[in-house]
């Protein structure tokens, strides 16, 4: 069975999600086919629940803390904000050769790698595929550095993005051309409503 993301752990309140748009049901929010369980120990992203896993329990991915799951959160639920699934996650890798080697080892391989740019430094890109869910793990080459990966921040796929950028108002950035073609996104300010995550809305793929 092929490696899903189940789960993310996060250490904001319901609350926080509420009032950016999300619906939450006794700390957990649904979008797709995963779930954000709220109120978690700690801040941003504090851990991941994965699917397919060979073996069961706690363990971690590259410092990243890491449940099995048996089961996958399933069916629509909608949100104020126009949500309709998760895009992609990031994680922060000090040591890319090292996050590769890691997600090699519960059978999971890259598709595809991106050099870019990042405030003024090169970083790469190097993607892999969680279920429905891309995860973008971005690090500086060359750099092996011995910290743990984190995971940083999440872009939701949205209905329409100028109507989720309309709803949230001053809470966003405004709507712009993104890397991927065709589509078109916008950045949540997640401190001025109480989130630690790093958000984003993105059009869907054309």
């Amino acid at each position: 069975m092929a490696v899903t993301l189940a789960e993310l752990a996060i250490a904001d309140s319901a609350d926080a999600w509420t009032q950016a748009g999300f619906t939450t049901d006794a700390d957990v929010c649904r979008v797709g086919s995963v779930g954000l369980r709220l109120g978690a120990e700690g801040r941003g992203i504090a851990g991941w629940a994965l699917a397919g896993l060979e073996s069961d329990g706690v363990c971690d991915i590259d410092g990243v803390p890491t449940t099995s799951a048996a089961t996958i959160a399933t069916g629509p639920v909608a949100h104020p904000n126009g949500v309709i699934a998760i895009d992609h996650v990031v994680l922060l890798s000090p040591n890319l050769g090292r996050t590769v080697e890691a997600f090699a080892a519960i059978g999971v391989a890259p598709r595809r790698e991106r050099d870019a740019e990042l405030g003024g430094r090169a970083v790469r890109q190097i993607f892999f595929r969680l279920g429905e869910v891309i995860l973008e793990v971005v690090g500086a080459p060359g750099d092996a550095g011995a910290g743990p990966s984190t995971l940083w921040g999440v872009t939701f796929t949205v209905a329409d993005v100028d109507a989720t950028a309309a709803f949230l108002g001053e809470h966003t950035t405004p709507v712009k051309d993104a890397v991927q073609p065709g589509r078109r996104i916008t950045t949540l300010r997640h401190r001025e409503v109480g989130m630690s995550v790093p958000t984003a809305f993105i059009s869907a793929s054309r």
